[in-house]
């Protein structure tokens, strides 16, 4: 029965490219309600791979019935030696390493009635870190899942509905592109995203650096390294988030499901005693001719987490080394961050984060940062001729709360740092590339970072990263 659904959706789309705009539309809705009834999902797949001649097709018609696009990034990195009077468990190796990572994701979407789309992601990802990813707070490579292996990996990285209500205002165009269909809406509009996604696909955006398979790659510099938001090991959650959008301001508010432990794969499906809340303000300004928009965003994470002054205190009863795993109790850690980007010229973007939270517990879903600052200007090559191609220059200083630089000067390992010992000084990142538009598809970026004072500790460092990315993607 499924064969014949599918044999049933690949003859119906032979008939789409004959077609003109609406004949066509109307003929992609009736593939796409065949598509919802193949189940189990796997069997979708001849006719989701017939549906993407027929989406490059109506991607310059006014509304999107079905998208499906691809994008592939692989980066590569070296590492040579540096300085280091000493080593622990969780420290980043002062030897010479190399590291690589791979993912390919599939972007398909289909509208099943006006103003809804639903979205689909499945995902392949591989990766070999450098020092087991440990021994840094800002890590050099925002493409490495925390459980990446050698083998490639195949799981699902989305599915989610979006529903639009238009409410008023001005007729706005929407460009296609990766997990969003060409079409129209209203410039005042509610917005609501349910289902399987990343906190950070609606949250802390930021047009010049929050992607890190075209723009910087460092954890620190791609969203808030000091919002520690709700994910398992791979980066994706399940939750909902609720959007108000005018021309001038944004609202959005939503919540998502914690992992089962810290920086674990399995999510705590209880997400009314374990969950991560956030809030976000959005306001677009204009300076003259130069456009920017400024995000505040306040965090409350709930999980059952180890508090470092109650590690230190059960460390200083039994006479033992400060141990997170044996203090974890229901908890919550709060935090706020600022995130502006600002237009410069219609060829050069400036971006500026800042965020801490309030340090007392341990890190629970992304990295060990409890406050940071960052900032970087973005650079078109339209003045010498390459438009297409960019620059990045950029620059993130990390910080620990005191009860946690404590907990790590006494031994105590967290789940990325742990040298044995400490010389606390803020981690001090640069990373600068150049990104190349080789053919129309496909860009190669060449990428150097510098870590001062890895793992916040001024005895060891700094590590240098010098790195190549590979990206591709239909558009």
């Amino acid at each position: 029965m499924a064969r014949h659904k599918v044999e049933t959706i690949t003859s119906l789309i032979g008939q789409v490219l004959s077609l003109g705009g609406g004949a066509r539309r109307n003929l992609l809705n009736r593939i796409c309600r065949a598509i919802s009834k193949c189940v189990p999902p796997r069997r979708c797949c001849a006719a989701l791979a017939a549906l993407a001649a027929a989406s490059s097709a109506i991607a310059q018609d006014s509304m999107e019935s079905a998208q499906l696009k691809l994008q592939s990034t692989a980066v590569f990195q070296y590492k040579p030696p540096f300085a280091a009077p000493y080593s622990g468990a969780n420290s980043l190796a002062p030897n010479r390493e190399n590291s690589h990572t791979a993912t390919v994701t599939v972007y398909a979407g289909v509208r099943p009635w006006e103003n809804t789309e639903l979205y689909f992601n499945p995902e392949m990802a591989l990766g070999v870190p450098f020092s087991q990813l440990k021994g840094l707070g800002g890590f050099n490579n925002g493409e490495m899942a925390r459980t990446s292996g050698a083998a490639p990996t195949f799981y699902r990285a989305r599915l989610f509905l979006r529903q639009t209500w238009n409410l008023g205002g001005d007729v706005q165009k929407v460009e296609s592109g990766q997990n969003q269909m060409a079409g129209v809406v209203k410039a005042q509009r509610l917005v609501l995203t349910v289902g399987n996604m990343s906190a950070i696909d609606i949250f802390d955006a930021n047009k010049h650096s929050h992607e890190p398979r075209r723009s910087f790659l460092n954890w620190s510099l791609m969203t808030q390294g000091a919002w520690d938001y709700p994910a398992d090991a791979r980066g994706y959650t399940w939750g909902a988030a609720l959007e108000y959008i005018t021309p001038e301001w944004a609202v959005r508010a939503g919540r998502f499901m914690q992992p089962r432990e810290s920086n674990g794969l399995r999510l705590n499906k209880r997400i009314m005693s374990s969950y991560g809340d956030a809030v976000e303000v959005e306001r677009g300004y204009r300076i003259g001719e130069q456009a920017g928009r400024v995000r505040a965003l306040a965090f409350r994470n709930q999980a059952v987490m180890g508090s470092f002054g109650d590690a230190l205190t059960l460390s200083s009863a039994t006479g033992t080394q400060p141990d997170l795993t044996l203090v974890r109790t229901s908890q919550s850690k709060r935090g706020a961050a600022i995130n502006v980007e600002h237009d410069l010229r219609d060829d050069i973007g400036f971006f500026m984060r800042a965020g801490a939270h309030d340090g007392r517990t341990e890190t629970y879903a992304f990295t060990e940062i409890d406050r940071s600052v960052s900032g970087g200007v973005l650079i078109k090559g339209t003045k010498w001729g390459r438009e297409k191609d960019q620059v990045g220059v950029a620059v993130a200083v990390n910080g620990l709360s005191g009860s946690h630089r404590t907990y790590l000067a006494q031994g105590g390992l967290g789940f990325f740092l742990g040298d044995g010992r400490l010389t606390y000084h803020p981690e001090q990142i640069f990373e600068s590339f150049y990104s190349m538009q080789v053919i129309r598809n496909l860009w190669v970026s060449f990428d150097y970072q510098r870590i001062g004072n890895p793992g916040y500790n001024a005895d060891r460092g700094p590590a240098h990263f010098a790195g190549v990315r590979v990206h591709a993607e239909t558009r």
